[in-house]
């Protein structure tokens, strides 16, 4: 079986961060293992605490998970701080941790900062150019380009400044576009759409299970443009077939698909 590792902050409402990436990698068939940089205090209508654990505490975490598996696919998602950058950055470097799959959560949907800036100047040149893809949204795409980024022409110029970065490829999320759910790819040479229809309402962990389920793609060995595409299907499915728990944004259906 292969074997997938999310490294982000802990939901506990369960619909966004490492549990998110677990229930993903399940659908998928893969293994999850996960290694916790933050402890949030959060529900479906948004982050109210966050407490980041120590960084020697997050590299021992590390250490003990590679000391026991061998990795096929890694996913990063909320970091928080600059050291937590620095610890994750050296320890995948080190271990030249192949199919890195980064999903730069630099600010919450409220509008929360979830990285602060030295951490984002450092993840631009430590972490982007060990990614395989990084998959921003607008808002992330913006941060890390330099540039307002809000329609198709915006995300193909920023696609370009990230790709710069180092980053092997990016995936610039459009579901928060006013017309279309599309996403676009960019790996050097060709821009790729990947649509899907608008689907109304807020959903809660969208770009955390959209990027987890390209990891468990690439662990699987797949190419990048399958991953994505059936990563895009699985997510559209899962926003499709969501539903209401809490009293704010809608969860995702995690066993509407199994691949």
């Amino acid at each position: 079986m292969k074997v997938v590792l999310s490294i982000a902050g802990s939901d506990p409402s369960g619909g966004a961060g490492i549990q998110a990436d677990l229930k993903t990698f399940s659908a998928f068939g893969v293994y999850g293992l996960s290694v916790i940089t933050s402890l949030t205090v959060q529900n479906t209508r948004g982050i109210r605490d966050i407490i980041d654990l120590p960084p020697d505490f997050l590299r021992k975490q590390l250490n003990t998970i590679y000391q026991d598996f061998t990795i096929d696919a890694v996913k990063i998602g909320m970091l928080r701080t600059k050291t937590c950058v620095e610890v994750v950055s050296r320890l995948l470097a080190t271990k030249r941790q192949k199919n890195i799959v980064l999903d730069p959560a630099l600010r919450a949907s409220t509008g929360k900062e979830l990285l602060e800036e030295q951490g984002i100047e450092l993840m631009k040149r430590k972490l982007v150019p060990l990614a395989r893809i990084v998959t921003p949204n607008l808002t992330e795409a913006s941060i890390l380009s330099g540039m307002e980024v809000r329609d198709l022409p915006s995300m193909n110029e920023a696609a370009q400044r990230i790709k710069k970065l180092g980053a092997k490829s990016v995936l610039i999320k459009g579901g928060h576009l006013q017309k279309s759910a599309t996403d676009l790819f960019y790996e050097g040479r060709d821009f790729i759409q990947f649509k899907a229809k608008k689907i109304k309402g807020e959903f809660h962990g969208t770009g955390c299970t959209l990027s987890s389920a390209i990891a468990a793609g690439l662990a699987k060995g797949w190419g990048m443009k399958k991953a994505v595409r059936e990563a895009k299907q699985y997510l559209t499915k899962a926003i499709e077939n969501g539903f209401d728990l809490g009293k704010g944004q809608r969860l995702l259906n995690h066993d509407v698909v199994k691949s």
